[in-house]
C-alpha cells in the first residue's frame, strides 16, 4: 500500500533532536498563529525533529537562551518554532509535549511558541503507531491500565464474534480474534490510554488538532517537510486549511465507524483501513447476491441500496491526502534532496508564488544535522 511505503520511508531519520536554526530577523512581533505576517520577530529559534528526546531538547532550549535551568522563559520577544516531529521513537514524548504546552503558556515579554505538525504527529492522531516504542506507551500507563487492557481485549473478542455473524463466511481476517497473549504483546500497557490521549477528546489530541502545518513569519515560511511546486496551493493559508480539514475528515470517519460498531475506539489506522475494506466488500457482495436473487445466511446483514453507504472508499484513498502524500507539506523531501541545478528553478517558483525569501524545514536529516 502506498501509505505504508511512505511511512516506512521516514524510518531512517534519527529519533534524537538533530536540528536547530537561530534566525535574526528585523521587525516587530507577529501573532504566530496567522499564516500571513507582514513583519517578523526580532529573533526566531527553530527546532525540528525532537522525537521524544526530552533531555536533549531541554538542553537546546537552555543553550539557545529560551529557558533557564529552572525552566523559566528568559528569551524575551523571541519566537520559538517547533518544526514538527516531536513524537515517536524517543521514550519521553509525553514530557516533550507537556513542556511545549507549558512554554506556550509561560512565554512572556512578547515571546511566542509556534508548534507545527510533522508527519509523525498526524500519524499518531490517526492511529499509525509503528514508531511508538513500548517505553512511550509505558509513560501513559497507571494503576488501572491492566484492567483497561483486559477490558479492551474482551471488547475486541466480542466485536469479532458479532461481526463474524453479520458478514459472509469465513470471517475476514480483521474479525478473526488473535490469542490473548498475542493481543497483549501488540497492545502493551499504556496503549489504550495513549490512543485515547491522542483522540479528538484527549489531552494531546485536542491540542494537536489546533496546530498548523506551516507558519509565515515576515518573509520566512516554516514547515516540517516542504512544498512541492506542482502540488502546492496558490495560497499558503490553504496548506493549513487542507491539512486540518483532512484531520477532521478522518475523525468523522473514525466516529462513524465506531458508532456503527464496525470497530473499537483504540483500533489502529491499519485496522481501521482493513475494516473499511471489509465493509465495502461486504456491501458489494450483498448487492451482487441481491441482484442474483440469493438469500442471505442467517444473521447476515440485509443488502444495502448503496454498496458503500458510509463513503469508506474516501477513507481508503487516505494515501493521496496532503498529510500522508509523499509530495505533501509534511512529507516532501525535495528541499533537502534537490541538486543545485534542480532546486534553483523550483525554489524560484515557490518564492515568487508566495512572495517570501526563505523556507525553513526539518524532516530530512542532512550531514550537518541542521535544519
Amino acid at each position: 500500500m502506498r501509505l505504508s511505503n511512505r511511512v516506512r520511508a521516514a524510518r531512517h531519520a534519527y529519533w534524537r533532536v538533530w536540528a536547530i536554526a537561530i534566525l535574526l530577523l528585523g521587525g516587530g512581533v507577529p501573532a504566530p498563529r496567522s499564516v500571513a505576517q507582514s513583519s517578523a520577530p526580532s529573533r526566531v529559534v527553530a527546532i525540528g525533529d525532537i522525537h521524544g528526546d526530552f533531555d536533549a531538547f531541554r538542553g537546546m532550549l537552555e543553550h539557545a537562551g529560551i529557558i533557564d535551568a529552572a525552566g523559566r522563559w528568559i528569551a524575551g520577544a523571541t519566537t520559538l518554532v517547533i518544526a514538527g516531529d516531536f513524537t515517536d521513537r524517543g521514550p519521553k514524548v509525553r514530557a516533550v509535549m507537556d513542556l511545549l504546552m507549558d512554554l506556550e503558556e509561560r512565554a512572556t515579554a512578547g515571546g511566542h511558541v509556534v508548534v507545527l505538525l510533522g508527519n509523525h504527529e498526524t500519524m499518531n492522531l490517526m492511529g499509525d503507531g509503528q514508531d511508538v516504542r513500548p517505553a512511550i506507551y509505558a509513560t501513559f500507563a497507571d494503576e488501572q491500565s491492566e484492567q483497561r487492557r483486559q477490558g479492551a481485549y474482551e471488547a475486541y473478542v466480542k466485536l469479532c464474534a458479532t461481526r463474524s455473524l453479520q458478514l459472509p463466511r469465513p470471517a475476514p481476517q480483521i474479525y478473526q480474534p488473535v490469542s490473548q497473549g498475542d493481543w497483549m504483546t501488540a497492545h502493551p500497557l499504556g496503549f489504550v490510554e495513549y490512543r485515547e490521549a491522542f483522540g479528538p477528546q484527549g489531552r494531546y489530541g485536542r491540542w494537536l488538532r489546533t496546530k498548523p502545518a506551516l507558519v509565515r513569519l515576515g518573509d520566512t515560511v516554516f514547515l516540517h517537510g516542504g512544498l512541492h511546486p506542482d502540488f502546492s496551493p496558490r495560497r499558503l493559508e490553504d496548506v493549513n486549511k487542507q491539512a486540518l480539514g483532512e484531520i477532521k475528515r478522518f475523525d468523522d470517519f473514525r466516529r462513524l465507524m465506531v458508532d456503527r460498531k464496525l470497530m473499537l475506539p483504540f483500533f489502529t489506522l491499519q485496522e481501521m483501513l482493513a475494516v473499511a475494506q471489509v465493509e465495502i466488500e461486504a456491501g458489494r457482495s450483498a448487492a451482487r447476491r441481491d441482484t442474483a436473487g440469493d438469500r442471505a445466511a442467517p444473521g447476515e446483514l440485509n443488502p444495502p441500496d448503496n454498496p458503500d453507504p458510509l463513503g469508506l472508499e474516501g477513507l481508503l484513498r487516505i494515501g493521496t491526502w496532503s498529510i500522508f502524500n509523499g509530495n505533501g507539506p509534511l512529507w516532501f523531501r525535495g528541499f533537502a534532496t534537490w541538486s543545485a541545478a534542480e532546486g534553483t528553478p523550483q525554489m524560484a517558483k515557490l518564492l515568487q508564488r508566495y512572495n517570501v525569501a526563505h523556507f525553513v524545514v526539518g524532516h530530512t536529516p542532512l550531514s550537518t544535522m541542521r535544519i
